[in-house]
């Protein structure tokens, strides 16, 4: 049986892209150590549905879903395929396992998805499978969609990434990267523990236990990604990849299953 390959990136500001910053420089020397998988299902904080959605595109559209950036970022196109076939696959196995999941037939790749991957992988050759965050599900249920993902991708020699913030208030951002504000740091701890210890009740609960978890995420779609991820180790660890901050206190946090990579920041 394969190894089950999880991976939870914060992606930040779009024109990471761009930018020189230690999470780019991070993402770049991943892709270059990761064995490539045969696939990947990505959950984006910026595809929120009310249940679970499986985009199912062949050609996946790059989505500029921003404004006010530079006009090198909306120029960029990451033409990573889509798996339609497979998607319908997922779809109906999840069915089997009594989740409902839908299919997208025409969901574009929003930059949650394509702004850190084309660092990872630039040339755009592992094919991509977008997976919605289901918004009206439970702490729990979500955790439940996550297992399924979970045993899917490992038996399917896939790898379900996660891209969120693991602290995302951008009206209490900085102008510049400063030090990390000590909330949004003792957030981002918090999350290290609870997912070093696959603790899925404190993340069911992460609401109410972590510390200054109503400011760390004033609205829930960006943490969302990461319950995820811990959900699709059943109680096994992620560790820590890499640690930096963007804008004073958005966590660039990336974390990782046994055997993605070495610890690094």
């Amino acid at each position: 049986m394969t190894q089950r390959q999880v991976l939870y990136l914060s992606h930040g500001s779009p024109d990471l892209t761009l930018a020189d910053h230690p999470a780019r420089t991070f993402l770049l020397e991943l892709g270059r150590e990761l064995p490539k998988p045969r696939g990947a299902l990505v959950i984006s904080a910026h595809f929120e549905a009310p249940g679970l959605v499986v985009g199912a595109a062949e050609r996946p559209d790059t989505w500029h879903d921003f404004h006010g950036f530079p006009a090198a970022l909306y120029r960029l196109r990451y033409p990573a395929p889509g798996l339609p076939t497979t998607s319908e696959r997922l779809v109906g196995e999840l069915a089997t396992a009594g989740i409902d999941a839908r299919l997208d037939p025409e969901r574009p790749l929003d930059h949650g998805i394509w702004s850190p991957l084309s660092l990872m992988w630039p040339e755009a050759n592992v094919p991509l499978i977008p997976v919605s965050v289901p918004m009206q599900l439970d702490a729990h249920g979500q955790l439940a969609i996550a297992a399924a993902l979970g045993r899917w991708v490992e038996a399917n020699d896939f790898m379900l990434t996660g891209s969120g913030a693991a602290t995302h208030n951008l009206g209490d951002r900085h102008f510049g990267h400063d030090a990390p504000d000590a909330w949004a740091q003792k957030f981002h701890d918090w999350v290290i523990d609870v997912a070093a210890r696959g603790d899925l009740e404190a993340m069911a609960n992460w609401q109410n236990e972590a510390p200054n978890a109503r400011h760390a995420h004033p609205t829930p779609e960006h943490f969302l990604p990461l319950l995820m991820c811990l959900g699709a180790m059943e109680g096994k660890s992620l560790a820590v990849l890499h640690e930096s901050f963007m804008f004073g206190n958005l966590s660039m946090l990336a974390l990782g299953s046994e055997g993605i990579g070495p610890e690094t920041s």
